[in-house]
């Protein structure tokens, strides 16, 4: 939170504005940029109900292993927060603006998704049995949901305690293995001395994620929504918003904090999803996402699209901003081993540079991003 916020005095998000530039750029018609707002607002609340939708599943394949652990139902359980979290993730553009889900006051981005995270602040590790607060009964006698948001980055950002990874931890367990994912017994959840308290934990984080992603949805709703409402009463601070979520998850978190930092370091730690090697499904649907901002692509919404608004300022710029995410997101698609194997390998290998390739195609994006804002009249900057 305090780098969000950081980011927004930086960028100057929350004071300046659209107008004419010192290179002469003019903002859109102010009725075009509130139509390319209110597609932008549909779009928001269509790819949290497909995120929540999937991720209120998992809740309950995850309920249903609980209730009765198997190799089956975990298995299932694992599938289903595989396909919760690709819906999600496509919905990462609609942060970095201070909005429903990062506000630097009550936004809960920290509950939902924060990262990294020191698995040992939760359960089990290698070389130490007793870690994490599952095994700590003097410390947290009750495993409760107040608990466990208490106890969210107490202590340190990467003590995380709630969210996708921490879900995702207690469903695959530690990834010890060179060539696929953590492979966390059924017996963790039947037999081994604190199964109760690991299947409360998890039972809890799950329900809290689902509750938090109602949340955030609800602040975008058509009838009752109070950030919507503000957000569609300033179109022009709008389209900045929107400039500012796409341009710093390209160029600041995806390019920067999520793969150079790991593909530098060949730390398994650094990488997004390491307990589930969901990794390279969570680099294409960030493009996805960006792309789907972009063009306004989701299902069942229908609406003049930032790209629209490109097109009429400068329809060359706006055919290099279709070309470049298209090529970018292939190129991720392409990936030829799993993001942990990639970053292992050795330098200037095939696999290194297969992640390279991908962070240069983000960081020209980024500045065809910049080129847009520009031809747009707006100022912002895409730091995290």
């Amino acid at each position: 939170m305090n780098r969000l916020v950081a980011a927004l005095a930086a960028s100057g998000l929350l004071v300046a504005g659209c107008g004419s530039d010192d290179n002469g750029a003019t903002t859109p018609a102010r009725d075009d940029v509130a139509a390319v707002a209110a597609t932008y607002a549909d779009l928001v609340v269509a790819a949290y109900d497909a995120s929540r939708a999937s991720t209120e599943t998992m809740r309950k394949r995850i309920g249903a292993f609980l209730d009765d652990p198997s190799s089956s139902t975990l298995e299932a359980a694992r599938e289903s927060w595989l396909a919760a979290r690709d819906d999600y993730i496509v919905t990462e553009p609609f942060r970095f603006y201070g909005g429903p889900i990062d506000d630097p006051d009550n936004g809960p981005e920290g509950l939902i998704n924060a990262w990294p995270m020191d698995e040992a602040y939760i359960d089990y590790v290698e070389g130490n049995a007793e870690a994490g607060i599952v095994n700590d009964r003097e410390g947290y006698p009750k495993i409760t949901a107040a608990v466990l948001v208490e106890a969210n980055e107490q202590g340190g950002e990467t003590n995380i305690s709630t969210g996708w990874h921490a879900i995702e931890f207690l469903l695959w367990g530690q990834d010890r293995s060179k060539t696929g994912p953590g492979n966390r017994p059924v017996t963790d959840y039947t037999s081994e001395a604190n199964a109760t308290r690991r299947a409360a934990y998890l039972r809890l984080a799950t329900t809290r994620l689902v509750a938090d992603l109602n949340s955030v949805r609800d602040r975008w709703d058509p009838e009752s929504g109070d950030f919507r409402t503000a957000f569609l009463s300033d179109p022009d601070r709008a389209l900045r918003r929107i400039m500012r979520g796409i341009g710093a998850l390209n160029s600041g978190e995806l390019a920067g904090e999520r793969m150079a930092v790991a593909l530098e370091s060949k730390d398994q730690e650094d990488e997004h999803s390491c307990f589930s090697d969901n990794t390279n499904a969570d680099v294409v649907n960030d493009i996805k996402g960006i792309r789907m901002v972009l063009l306004a692509d989701f299902p069942g919404v229908r609406g003049p699209s930032l790209d629209s608004l490109v097109a009429d300022a400068d329809p060359e710029l706006a055919e290099r901003m279709r070309s470049e995410i298209d090529a970018t997101l292939a190129k991720a698609q392409a990936f030829p081993a799993t993001f942990e194997t990639m970053i292992a390998a050795d330098d200037r290998s095939p696999e290194r540079e297969a992640i390279a390739a991908v962070i240069s195609a983000l960081e020209a994006q980024g500045d065809t991003l910049a080129d847009v804002a520009e031809a747009l009249g707006v100022k912002v900057g895409f730091e995290v």
